[in-house]
């Protein structure tokens, strides 16, 4: 019996971009060793990318829409999909044909060798700016030094997990504020990495802006480390440190302390910032124990359509 791979992709306002990626991946999983099934999530999409998929799944019984009833995002979209995949092993991929569906191939074979978790790695990202290259390296020095959990740099939301490791994210990793790529890597299993060359994007643009991807940085961090919250420790520390060595400075020069209108407001002004960034981090660690605390759904499921369904989470 052949077996079956799932492969989830996330929709939004990607009317321009369906029709190509469809043309594109059609072949390609025809002529895989396995059977398929594609699923299209519809993460609350304004266009007409919803209308696209379900005439897709008409003509298509491999063809599957699960339409969310408005926007959750882009990994609760991908946990969406994984949640309603029956295949032996899941694929998660974009739309806009960055990720290459000519890798597919290669990751069946990963599967086969008995691989649980095949993570994909950016060589280079020809349509992303200098601005965001940069940051994404920088993203991944920073939570790499903060953690525990050591992330493969340039690792993207295109990667494949067997099915064993995808009962895993289903059934453990269920936080609302959460890093699904981290978690991928997080998870243990037999792992291996394929590299591969972003391509431009077919048709639209990033949904992600800067904004977005700080606030999704911040979030990321928080999650896999709690080094932050000892900044209050190591601030008085240093506070403590610096308060000596005036003392020593004072006694030694009998000059008495240090004075100045400048010298007391610059003071003020790093005391009261070192402050305040310990409280807001305290606040950000605050807000994601609350959104767990009300245990809302990651998403909520409006129609199906070739999906047999089953209990939403």
């Amino acid at each position: 019996m052949r077996k079956l791979l799932s492969v989830v992709v996330s929709v939004y306002n990607e009317e321009q971009a369906l029709p190509a990626f469809y043309q594109e991946i059609k072949p390609v999983l025809d002529g895989l060793s396995w059977d398929y099934e594609l699923l299209f999530v519809n993460d609350g999409s304004l266009d007409g990318s919803l209308e696209i998929v379900s005439q897709l799944a008409e003509k298509d019984q491999q063809v599957k829409v699960i339409g969310l009833s408005r926007n959750f995002g882009h990994e609760a979209a991908m946990i969406a999909g994984m949640d309603f995949a029956v295949g032996d092993g899941i694929v998660c991929m974009d739309a806009d044909l960055q990720h290459p569906v000519t890798c597919l191939p290669e990751i069946v074979g990963r599967l086969e060798e008995g691989f649980g978790v095949i993570t994909m790695t950016r060589t280079r990202n020809v349509s992303a700016g200098l601005v965001k290259n940069v940051t994404s390296r920088a993203f991944y020095w920073l939570i790499n030094t903060l953690s525990d959990v050591k992330f493969e740099s340039n690792a993207s939301d295109f990667f494949a997990v067997s099915r064993q490791a995808a009962d895993v994210l289903r059934k453990n990793y269920r936080e609302r504020v959460r890093f699904l790529r981290g978690y991928v890597q997080n998870i243990g299993f037999r792992k291996t990495s394929i590299p591969y060359e972003a391509s431009e994007r077919v048709a639209g643009e990033s949904k992600y802006s800067i904004r977005k991807l700080f606030a999704f940085s911040i979030n990321t961090i928080l999650c896999f480390s709690n080094l932050p919250l000892k900044l209050g420790i190591y601030a008085g520390l240093l506070a403590a440190l610096s308060g000596a060595a005036v003392l020593v400075y004072t006694l030694c020069t009998r000059q008495g302390a240090p004075s100045g209108y400048a010298t007391i407001v610059i003071l003020n002004c790093f005391m009261f910032a070192v402050l305040f960034l310990i409280v807001g981090i305290m606040g950000e660690y605050i807000a994601i124990l609350f959104s767990e605390l009300k245990d809302r759904p990651i998403y909520i499921v409006e129609e199906l359509k070739n999906v047999d369904s089953h209990e939403i989470v």
